[in-house]
């Protein structure tokens, strides 16, 4: 069974940092790029950041850029996202997805991602 599970999230103080967990099972993680979403209260989901399966190609939301840092450890199965310097406007319900396919490359689009998992809350507040 294909599972994604996510963990890390909290609530933290502006300028705090968390780091969310991508728990992987059921499936090879080393074929499959791994991405992070979030999805905001009366806002449409958004990638976040995406890492393709040799860490070579990383793609990330110009708003987390220099603050944000995607990795995979491939024999823990898991997928990181390093988050510093946190704004209350990061405040979402944080997830991760699979692509469809197996791909070295990173999908563009929601659709080619699969396998959603459950989400884990990210409040920035003080």
């Amino acid at each position: 069974q294909v599972q994604l599970v996510e963990s890390g999230g909290g609530l933290v103080q502006p300028g705090g940092s968390l780091r969310l967990s991508c728990a992987a099972s059921g499936f090879p993680l080393d074929y499959y790029a791994i991405g992070w979403f979030r999805q905001a209260p009366g806002k449409e989901r958004e990638g976040v950041s995406c890492v393709n399966i040799y860490s070579i190609s990383t793609y990330y939301l110009d708003s987390v850029k220099g603050r944000f840092t995607i990795s995979r450890d491939n024999a823990k199965n898991t997928v990181y996202l390093q988050m510093n310097s946190l704004k209350p406007e990061d405040t979402a319900v944080y997830s991760c997805a699979k692509a469809l396919v197996p791909t070295n490359r990173c999908p563009t689009n929601q659709a080619d991602f699969s396998s959603w998992g459950q989400g884990t809350q990210v409040t920035v507040s003080s």
